[in-house]
């Protein structure tokens, strides 16, 4: 109840800023950083990639400053009297269409009002799931030698991550400080990309012979797919690795899961997890291992010249693996290691790129 409280009066704060800057003759405004990649920075005591001082001021001075202001304050009208008064919760899409009802607030597109909860997760320092939001879809899963205790509006419920779920593993709620950690057998944490991999690896027991978590984060990672994979880093005490495709795109799942997302580099504290290392397919991988590949398009090579530009990306290791990839012209897939056999990933690939990290004895 205390969280709900919480998440009350500090939209009630908001509005009564403003209505406070009307009584006192101020045009009102509500100033919010600039969110691009030139205003992130590094954080030396967070250890993480935050927000820097560069801002941007909504102001009712302009029309579209003054909608903007006037659907934020519609908002917080929704998230008190629907959600928090009453215990209720709407996906980011319903949030979309009940907006229809608005009139003159009424978003444009779901985009719009995506970035205005984002607004009012900086200007209260709170999480959406404070709020009761939670994400369309969410459909992430852990399997692997780790028993869980999670809280569910039915009740408290128990269960092994590997001895009692199917072989789709244990879905991953929206909101994981309801799931607590009672015991486990792992030592190591591996985020795969894709559905075909987090597939392979189980199906070849990788689980059990390296007693590894396998997390099939589902392409780009949902906010609760990082934050559980935070909380398994920190409370669990074990390494974290990601196993993506070897393309700019899937760098960028990387980094949203060890630097963070430029959009919501507000809540990086909560979701990133610095120590988190890149496991491949890298770009020298396909040399090592003579991976097939396809030939990169104009897009990649425009992103993998804006990473080089990516101050999340200005490390030796990332200018060295990403030149290489321009000058092969070529990504590769998770999946090109199923040509040297189906067990290669796992008997030969990842036993062997674990021990160069020295995450293997």
């Amino acid at each position: 109840m205390a969280k709900i409280e919480l998440a009350q009066d500090k939209l009630i704060d908001l509005a009564r800023s403003l209505f406070n800057q009307f009584q006192e003759g101020v045009v009102p405004y509500i100033a919010l950083p600039s969110r691009t990649k030139n205003n992130i920075e590094y954080s030396i005591e967070d250890d993480v990639w935050v927000y820097g001082g560069q801002e941007t001021l909504r102001s009712v001075k302009t029309v579209r400053g003054a909608k903007t202001i006037l659907k934020t304050v519609h908002m917080a009208e929704l998230l008190i009297k629907e959600h928090l008064q009453n215990n209720r919760g709407s996906t980011l899409r319903e949030i979309y269409y009940i907006s229809e009802n608005w009139k003159m607030a009424k978003f444009h597109e779901q985009a719009e009002s995506d970035r205005l909860i984002e607004d009012l997760e900086i200007l209260t320092g709170l999480q959406r799931e404070d709020f009761h939001i939670r994400p369309e879809e969410y459909g992430a899963a852990v399997f692997g030698p780790l028993k869980i205790k999670e809280q569910t509006r039915r009740g408290e419920r128990e269960l092994h991550c590997q001895e009692d779920v199917g072989e789709a593993g244990y879905k991953i709620p929206f909101n994981v400080d309801n799931v607590k950690f009672l015991d486990h057998d792992a030592k190591i944490v591996i985020a795969i990309e894709t559905g075909g991999m987090y597939a392979r690896l189980i199906e070849n027991g990788f689980d059990e012979e390296f007693d590894a978590l396998l997390v099939h984060i589902k392409g780009q990672p949902a906010r609760s797919t990082r934050r559980i994979i935070k909380k398994m880093n920190e409370e669990l005490n074990l390494p974290v690795v990601v196993f993506t495709d070897g393309d700019p795109w899937s760098y960028r799942i990387f980094a949203s899961i060890a630097y963070g997302a430029i959009k919501s580099a507000h809540l990086s504290e909560q979701l990133v997890t610095p120590s988190a290392s890149f496991l491949g397919v890298q770009p020298s991988d396909i040399v090592k291992y003579d991976l097939s590949t396809d030939t990169l398009t104009d897009q990649d090579i425009h992103a993998l010249r804006n990473e080089l530009t990516d101050p999340r990306f200005k490390t030796p290791y990332w200018e060295r693996q990403i030149n290489l990839q321009l000058e092969l012209k070529g990504k590769a897939e998770q999946q090109a290691f199923a040509g040297k056999g189906l067990d290669y990933v796992t008997k030969t690939y990842l036993p062997e790129r674990l021990s160069e990290m020295g995450l293997l004895k």
